[in-house]
């Protein structure tokens, strides 16, 4: 009986002293460890940024961060410096040499500064309407970043523009988180714009623009006349009537119909009165573009007529009463 109760309280004793050191084992906190690449909301890097499980050391700062949307690098010798003051050592740096740091950050692009300057100078200065506004900066700004927790958009604080130039001078006022706002100046120009189609190269006298030819640009819509073509359908087919070269917006003068006749070339020459056509070969002594008039030597009776283009290659002569040519005989007259 005594016995029995020994190794009752033996094993009791075993299992109490098991659990107990189970216990202990789960109640020990999970070992340190570097990350290997890290991204920081804040303008200081703390150590629990860099180490999981840093413990009650964890929201202590030990570096700067990187500017606003950049990233950077810290050595792993350098951190363990850092940390080694506040009674972190022992932790498990994976083999790693270096460890990224990469400051998070919104980005507000270079096309809402445009934009939101463009409504300002159009509500302001009446030049038109803000989407027909093309802004020109004197040196281009670089993509703004500014703090996750910076609320608003960007606003134009004081402008200045001469309709005359289209210069601006303006100071924006930027979101930068914690309620404040900072200051941005900028400088350039901007104008009230219009679609223009120009030429992409050199197109010479008498040949027919192609669309390949074209290209459609916005320009200042006090450079471009009331004559200018504004839609590619507008010059696509047309003949150049001088030398057309690039830069320079195509105006309606610029253009005329290609000429499908050409002087001395061999044409279809068709003859039309009511009750009967005749076609037979002539040669033209003009050039002419379709439904324009040119002059045309008959082969056969060695007459210049004149017609009208009608296609390619073809005059069409066309008369009120028939007119036969020279070497068909007259039809005989019915009354005798």
């Amino acid at each position: 009986m005594i016995k029995t109760m020994i190794r009752t309280l033996t094993t009791a004793t075993l299992l109490a002293a098991a659990a107990t050191a189970a216990l202990a084992q789960s109640a020990e906190p999970a070992r340190p460890y570097l990350k290997h690449d890290v991204t920081v909301t804040s303008s200081v890097v703390r150590i629990g940024d860099l180490i999981e499980n840093a413990g009650i050391v964890a929201n202590i700062p030990v570096f700067r961060a990187p500017d606003l949307g950049t990233t950077g690098t810290v050595p792993v010798d350098t951190i363990i410096a850092a940390v080694r003051p506040h009674a972190l050592v022992g932790f498990d740096t994976g083999g790693a040499a270096d460890v990224v740091v990469t400051r998070a950050a919104r980005e507000i692009p270079i096309a809402e500064i445009e934009k939101t300057l463009a409504r300002a100078i159009a509500g302001r200065f009446n030049v038109g309407p803000a989407a027909d506004i093309t802004v020109y900066f004197d040196r281009d700004p670089r993509t703004i970043q500014v703090d996750l927790s910076a609320q608003g958009d960007i606003q134009v604080g004081r402008l200045s523009y001469d309709s005359r130039n289209g210069r601006f001078d303006t100071t924006l006022e930027v979101p930068t988180g914690n309620g404040q706002r900072g200051l941005l100046r900028l400088t350039g120009r901007a104008y009230a714009t219009v679609e223009t189609v120009m030429v992409s190269h050199t197109i010479e006298r008498g040949a027919v623009v192609k669309a390949a030819d074209l290209v459609v640009e916005r320009r200042p819509r006090a450079e471009v006349g009331r004559d200018a073509i504004a839609g590619l359908d507008q010059a696509v087919g047309q003949a150049a009537r001088n030398t057309l070269r690039p830069g320079q917006p195509l105006r309606s003068a610029d253009l005329t119909k290609p000429e499908i006749v050409l002087r001395n070339e061999m044409v279809m020459l068709k003859f039309e009165a009511p009750g009967l056509t005749l076609t037979m070969r002539g040669k033209a002594l003009g050039s002419g573009a379709e439904g324009e008039t040119v002059s045309v030597l008959n082969e056969q009776s060695k007459r210049t007529v004149q017609g009208v283009v009608a296609g390619p290659g073809l005059v069409v002569v066309i008369s009120g009463t028939p007119r036969l040519a020279a070497n068909i005989p007259a039809p005989a007259d019915s009354g005798q």
